[in-house]
């Protein structure tokens, strides 16, 4: 009599992804965790950003795109007169300038601009593609290409502290909208530029950050533990039949 192999692990995990840490490493690690290769996730956060992180185990893997579509909501600092090459902190800084004082009314007014339906130019640091290339090896050249600009919505952009030259706030967008860009834009109409130093995921469609687990406390548990903390697919997405 052969003995049946283990069932595989299927469903949604939700992580707080930490800081330093590529989406790719998580998935690694939880690999490495599950002892399973078929892991993804739904929705990139960079290295400097925390917060949720879709993880898609097992089967889950094809409701990939369902679950990347939604809205997401994002917690942010900017810090104003420092430019950088990414828009963020993780770039190098171009240039500098002074900060003048901004009325905290200005700055929410200037904010409320950036309301509705657009189009946004992704920056040359990311990993779109063009003629097969990510953008973010051509812009380690120096180079500088052509981007198609991207339809996004932003439904909320409120200011939640302002103390010059930082300010945070929260932001309410469309998947595949630039945080770092909106920061970027956001400081150019202010004035003395910024870039985005400081980001936090805090929502992914219906799942919140308060669903999830530090990726250090999930290496942590057992594995039957981590079964149990699975979304299953028909709670995760609902009307996607598979």
């Amino acid at each position: 009599m052969s003995l049946q192999p283990p069932k595989e692990m299927e469903g949604v995990l939700l992580v707080d992804k930490p800081k330093g840490l590529t989406s790719h490493d998580v998935v690694y690690h939880l690999r490495r965790k599950l002892q399973m290769k078929k892991i993804g996730h739904a929705g990139t956060l960079d290295p400097m950003a925390t917060g949720v992180l879709v993880m898609l185990i097992g089967k889950a893997t094809r409701i990939s795109q369902y679950l990347m579509s939604v809205d997401k909501v994002y917690e942010g600092e900017a810090t104003l007169g420092v430019i950088t090459d990414s828009q963020d902190a993780e770039g190098e800084i171009m240039e500098t300038r002074p900060v003048p004082e901004l009325a905290e009314a200005h700055v929410r007014e200037t904010m409320k601009t950036f309301l509705g339906d657009q189009y946004q130019i992704p920056p040359m640091h990311s990993a779109i593609k063009i003629g097969g290339v990510k953008l973010y090896h051509l812009a380690r050249k120096g180079e500088v290409v052509e981007r198609e600009p991207r339809f996004i919505r932003i439904a909320a952009f409120d200011l939640l502290s302002f103390a010059l030259p930082k300010l945070t706030f929260r932001l309410d967008c469309t998947k595949g909208t630039y945080v770092r860009t909106v920061a970027g834009d956001l400081g150019q109409k202010l004035g003395p530029g910024a870039h985005l130093s400081a980001l936090r995921r805090t929502a992914s469609g219906k799942f919140t950050i308060d669903q999830c687990l530090p990726l250090d406390q999930i290496e942590a548990l057992s594995l039957p533990e981590i079964e149990k903390r699975l979304i299953p697919v028909y709670q995760a997405a609902p009307s996607v039949a598979l």
